[in-house]
């Protein structure tokens, strides 16, 4: 995972043919040239593009994360920030915290990246970094009061996966900075040092990450929606070391992309908090992982 803040179209394609001029019969009167008939013209469909800025990103003192809802989240249901799990500290592999009492403060920006407000966690709901890299915090202010006192609404978590080639920014709050790529692929297993991730994305060379970056969300550009969180990359070509993931297949076949960040999926999140916003790890269809 990246360590804390330290440093930083389609083409279209055309088909057609021209038709052959008629010739004239000999002694026959020359018949007038009929204009070439065009063959329709067949286009590549371009996805539709979501501006993506920076508003309802959050800078936390070592990471960056988001002010996100779920689809089923009503406006007076307390707000919830989501990050890494690596971000709140490095949690041991099969270790889960659930409701745990926190007040960490979270900077919260606009769409220009100004800071509008200083929100603060009542608790660290959920976080892991068990098959996956998350930590969602409850607010202690609900999304209608931040909308009201300070015009930024909250990103949606998508419940469903995002797919390969989709145009993905990575919206990071503590560098205030959007970087835009492709989603490259997903490896069967992410494995960096003593932990083993499920479910992550690997980006397009584009999104060069740095330290800091860890927590931004993963905003799929045809929606706007958050489909992953952002937490680490190799950094020197290492394999399977801290800062240095390297890629396991089913066969058990090691692969490593030095320079390429990746992300943990999010869509599994949801299913897991009911109403009110609250977690429920017994809830039907919730796969995280359970203390």
């Amino acid at each position: 995972m990246r360590k804390p803040l330290g440093a930083a179209i389609f083409a279209l394609a055309f088909a057609g043919a021209i038709a052959t001029p008629a010739v004239a019969a000999p002694g026959a009167r020359p018949a007038t040239a009929r204009p070439a008939t065009a063959q329709p013209v067949t286009k590549v469909a371009e996805p539709t593009l979501q501006a993506v800025s920076l508003a309802g990103t959050v800078a936390l003192s070592n990471c960056s994360g988001s002010l996100v809802r779920f689809p089923d989240s009503v406006d007076t249901d307390p707000a919830l920030v989501l990050s890494n799990g690596h971000c709140s500290s490095l949690l041991d592999p099969g270790v889960v915290i659930t409701n745990r009492p926190a007040n960490r403060p979270f900077n919260l920006l606009d769409a220009s990246g100004t800071q509008v407000a200083t929100l603060k966690a009542a608790k660290l709901a959920y976080g892991t970094m068990t098959d996956t890299d998350v930590a969602l915090y409850e607010l202690t202010t609900t999304y209608a009061a931040i909308k009201s006192s300070y015009g930024v609404s909250a990103l949606t978590l998508r419940d469903t996966p995002p797919t390969a080639g989709a145009a993905i920014t990575v919206a990071s709050g503590a560098w205030k900075k959007l970087l835009d790529c492709t989603i490259d692929g997903f490896p069967h297993r992410l494995k960096e040092g003593k932990w083993t991730w499920k479910d992550s994305v690997r980006y397009s060379p584009a999104c060069q990450t740095v330290g800091g970056t860890s927590g931004s969300p993963v905003i799929d550009r045809s929606t706007g929606e958050v489909v992953a969180v952002h937490n680490t990359g190799n950094e020197n070509g290492a394999s399977c070391t801290l800062n240095n993931p390297c890629e396991v297949d089913q066969s058990g076949n090691i692969t490593v992309h030095k320079g390429i960040n990746y992300a943990a999926q999010t869509y599994r999140i949801p299913a897991c908090f009911t109403t009110g916003n609250q977690l429920d790890l017994s809830a039907a269809g919730c796969t995280l992982p359970k203390p």
